[in-house]
C-alpha cells in the first residue's frame, strides 16, 4: 500500500512538472534573441527595464498606445494627474511608459514581436539581457554607441547607458540592420546613424511609476531588473498572480473611465492638428 501511495505521488509530481514545462514555450536560441532586443538594445537602461516589463503586459500595449497619443500634448505633471485621474487599467509598468507615445507606437505596430519579447523576458530575464548586451557590445565595437550629450555610455564589461540627466529622457532612433550590421565608415560620425527623438521631461511627478531618482535600472552582474526600485520577478510560472510594488493605484480593466481626460481645449487643438494632416 505504502508504495501504491509513493508512486501515485511521483505521478502526481511528474504530471505537475510537466503541466508546468508544456505552459511555458521554449525560449529562444541566442541568435534569435539578438534579432528581438536588437530595436530596443540601444535604449537608455531605465527606458528599457520599463519596455521588458510593460512586454510582458502585451495585451493592454493598444489601448495604452491609443491613450498616449491621444494626450501627447500633457507633459510632466499635468500628465501624472491625467493618468491618475482617468483610472487606468493598466498594469503600472505599462503606465509608465504612457510619457513616451513613440514607444508604445513601436510595440503597437508590431505585436507579434512585442509578445514574443514578453515570453522571452518571462521565461528567462537572464537570457534577454545577455542579448542586450552582445547587441550593445557590437555597436559599441563598430564605433555607433557613444557618449553623447543625450546620454551617457558606461564601457566595461557590462555596457551601461544611462541618461546624461535624468530631468530629460531621450528616444534613441536607429537603424538595426546598419547599427549591428558593420563598423562604421571612415569620416563619418556616430550621429549621422543614431539620432535622439525630443526630451521628455517626468521628474517626481512620475516618482509613482518608479522613474524618479534611477527606480528603473539594471544590475547587469548579477542578471537583475530593477523597477520602481525593487526587482522585477514576474516569470511564467508566477505571470497570473505577481504583483510588483508601486505607489499607483490599481484598477480592475473593468473600470468604467474616461478614454479621454476632460476634452480640454489642449486635445481639442490637438485633435484638429491630426485631422489636418
Amino acid at each position: 500500500m505504502r508504495q501504491i501511495r509513493l508512486f501515485s505521488a511521483l505521478l502526481v509530481l511528474g504530471t505537475a512538472g510537466m503541466t508546468r514545462l508544456a505552459a511555458q514555450p521554449p525560449l529562444p536560441p541566442p541568435p534569435e534573441l539578438d534579432r528581438l532586443v536588437e530595436r530596443i538594445a540601444l535604449y537608455p537602461d531605465p527606458l528599457l527595464s520599463n519596455v521588458l516589463a510593460a512586454a510582458t503586459y502585451s495585451e493592454q500595449i493598444p489601448d495604452a498606445e491609443g491613450w498616449a497619443h491621444r494626450h501627447e500634448y500633457l507633459r510632466g505633471g499635468p500628465l501624472a494627474e491625467a493618468i491618475a485621474a482617468d483610472h487606468l487599467g493598466f498594469d503600472p509598468s505599462v503606465q509608465a511608459l504612457l510619457p513616451f507615445p513613440q514607444v508604445l507606437e513601436l510595440m503597437a505596430r508590431d505585436m507579434d514581436w512585442t509578445r514574443r519579447l514578453g515570453d522571452a523576458f518571462l521565461a528567462n530575464s537572464s537570457a534577454v539581457m545577455d542579448a542586450v548586451q552582445r547587441m550593445r557590445h557590437r555597436a559599441y565595437d563598430y564605433g555607433y554607441l557613444r557618449t553623447s550629450p543625450q546620454v551617457i555610455v558606461r564601457n566595461g564589461p557590462f555596457i551601461e547607458i544611462v541618461p546624461a540627466s535624468y530631468d530629460s529622457f531621450y528616444v534613441p532612433v536607429y537603424n538595426p540592420a546598419v547599427i549591428f550590421a558593420g563598423p562604421i565608415r571612415p569620416g563619418l560620425r556616430f550621429g549621422a546613424f543614431v539620432s535622439f527623438g525630443p526630451a521628455i521631461s517626468l521628474g517626481v511627478a512620475f516618482r509613482p511609476w518608479g522613474w524618479y531618482d534611477g527606480g528603473a535600472r539594471f544590475a547587469w552582474d548579477r542578471h537583475v531588473v530593477f523597477v520602481n526600485n525593487r526587482p522585477w520577478e514576474r516569470t511564467y510560472v508566477n505571470r497570473g498572480t505577481y504583483v510588483h510594488p508601486y505607489e499607483v493605484h490599481r484598477y480592475d480593466r473593468g473600470v468604467e473611465r474616461r478614454e479621454v481626460h476632460d476634452r480640454r481645449e489642449g486635445e481639442r487643438e490637438h485633435e484638429r492638428r491630426e485631422d489636418h494632416h
